[in-house]
């Protein structure tokens, strides 16, 4: 039986209002659940924080809104309706239909809520992270409500749908640290792969000798090493984390030989803690350390399993070691990373099912140490608290890798990272004002600092800017359709003072050599050019430089 048009226009305004709470209640949980999990970061009352997130959620949900509803050029009077619905989950009060044009002219005129603006927590924070699906989930739902209001689905609208989703994707999506494409081994696409299933199947088919609670696969693989130190030699920054993995890579190496003319072994812990601040390439450089491990035939697969607390802490009492243990089962022979492990322990009070994930953890640390990496990963002085008042947790992790926030310099490669991905070029007036920005932005950082993440919503910003200032322009050709100017680029929290002198071009920069380290003083019109050095006669690209 079809339902009259009263009927529809109920049913629909009721599953609108619906979705808008569970959207609303998404945020809420999500929020509340990090600011219990951790306190020591919400640096205030947990209600203002709360806040925070549910005016993301209203921007979210009012941005879909508008962007399905001018998908087809125009609003009909069923998203009227529903944009009333809207503005009152918003707001609490209802506006008449005049008020509720207004606001939605006020916006599509005045407002410019970017997606990574309103979803940057589903990117940072735990216990957001988790439940991105869900958000996606919800959101193709409140948008098919909104293009079928008017009871016939106009193509242009699933059309955006599925640019509305890309967007939040790419939003959302982990920041390209490589400087260039990892290069792909001739032996085969993945580095342990190959030796893993031609070899032996899980510690079945070889023997291995062991010494320190360590592994070596008989005649290891050397080359397959070699293509992940590769991999990791061509991340952006990160010097000392580069040499000190290739530091325990000699040392393994040696133990290998050592065991093989019978020589004793010095006893070496694996488990490591990383600590830094957001975006520093924590989870990228464990994924490469695992496979490092899986290479040298230390771990039988190297793969990565991510967790945090959420994925160790049950609900009700009992169900917290059978949880830690099944995430454990899934890491074995590989490396179990475990991001905000502060976390796992209260910083005040007692928290029993913590401190029962974290016993649960240890044990199973020890019963398979022959198969098991632990990587605790975090904020730097949580972490240093975790350690410090927690003894069972310093005498096993002995080893802690600390990742730099990234420089000026290193924050253009990887905005640069992704101008080459998408084919876009970069000139010096244009790198000037990055590095500029970049500096302004460090210089006034806290532990909060995007680090990558910065560069690339930088990056996503800089490129819709584009497109708003060639949307009037004609003909389009291929150099404006490719060249991201100066002031297509604009970070938010820099002064435009800032930038003075950027037209006049009399900015200068410190250019260090890459071959003798001489440092030299660059005028900004040479950024991205050829130059060559004046002590050695190098030449090389000056592709980035450091802001006097």
């Amino acid at each position: 039986m079809s339902r009259s048009p009263d009927d529809h226009d109920v049913a629909s305004d009721a599953k609108f209002r619906d979705l808008l709470e569970q959207c609303q209640e998404l945020f809420r949980s999500c929020a509340l659940d990090y600011a219990e999990q951790n306190p020591e970061l919400i640096q205030g009352p947990v209600e203002p924080f709360v806040e925070r997130m549910l005016n993301l959620h209203r921007g979210l949900v009012l941005k879909v809104f508008v962007e399905m509803a001018q998908a087809d050029q125009r609003v009909s009077s069923g998203e009227l309706r529903l944009a009333g619905e809207l503005l009152a989950h918003a707001w609490g009060r209802r506006l008449d239909e005049t008020q509720v044009k207004e606001t939605l002219r006020h916006y599509a005129d005045t407002t410019n809520l970017r997606w990574d603006s309103l979803l940057w927590p589903f990117e940072r924070l735990s216990t957001f992270r988790r439940r991105s699906s869900e958000l996606f989930a919800l959101v193709q739902r409140l948008a098919l409500v909104i293009a079928q209001v008017n009871r016939r689905v106009d193509p242009r609208a699933l059309e955006h749908l599925q640019w509305i989703i890309k967007e939040m994707q790419v939003a959302i999506e982990p920041v390209p640290l490589a400087a260039a494409p990892p290069p792909v081994s001739p032996r085969s696409t993945n580095p342990y792969a190959e030796k893993r299933a031609g070899d032996f199947e899980l510690g079945q088919q070889h023997q291995f000798r062991e010494a320190a609670g360590v592994r070596f696969l008989p005649g290891g693989g050397q080359e397959q090493v070699d293509d992940v130190l590769r991999d990791l030699d061509v991340l952006i920054g990160l010097d000392s984390i580069k040499q000190e993995m290739r530091e325990l890579v000699h040392f393994l190496k040696m133990q290998e030989e050592r065991t093989k003319h019978d020589l004793p072994q010095t006893a070496v812990s694996l488990h490591a803690v990383f600590t830094g601040n957001p975006g520093t390439g924590k989870t990228t450089v464990a994924r490469l350390f695992g496979r490092i491990l899986g290479a040298m035939g230390i771990l039988a697969r190297g793969h990565l399993i991510e967790t945090d607390r959420s994925g160790l802490v049950a609900e009700y009492a009992g169900q917290t070691g059978p949880k830690t243990n099944l995430r454990v089962n899934e890491a074995l022979d590989g490396v179990l990373f475990i991001d905000e492990a502060y976390s796992l322990v209260a910083e005040r009070g007692d928290d029993p099912y913590g401190m029962e994930a974290l016993q649960t953890l240890l044990k199973r640390m020890e019963d398979d140490r022959k198969r098991l990496v632990v990587v605790l990963a975090g904020y730097p002085r949580p972490m240093t608290a975790l350690l410090d008042t927690n003894p069972g947790l310093s005498s096993r992790f002995n080893r802690v890798f600390a990742f730099p926030d990234y420089t000026a310099v290193e924050l253009g490669r990887i905005f640069e990272t992704m101008s080459q991905r998408d084919l876009y070029e970069l000139p010096s007036r244009t790198r000037a004002k990055l590095l500029l920005g970049f500096r302004h932005l460090l210089d006034r950082r806290d532990e909060r600092f995007g680090n990558g993440r910065l560069a690339r919503n930088v990056y996503e910003h800089s490129v819709r800017r584009l497109a708003g200032r060639l949307a009037k322009v004609t003909p389009l050709t291929r150099e404006l359709l490719t060249t991201l100017e100066h002031e297509d680029v604009v970070l938010e929290g820099v002064p435009e003072s800032v930038w003075n002198g950027l037209d006049g071009e009399d900015s200068h920069f410190q250019l260090r050599c890459p071959s003798c380290e001489h440092t030299s003083r660059l005028r900004q019109k040479y950024l991205g050019c050829q130059v060559k050095c004046r002590g050695c006669q190098h030449a090389f690209c000056a592709d980035w430089a450091e802001p006097e």
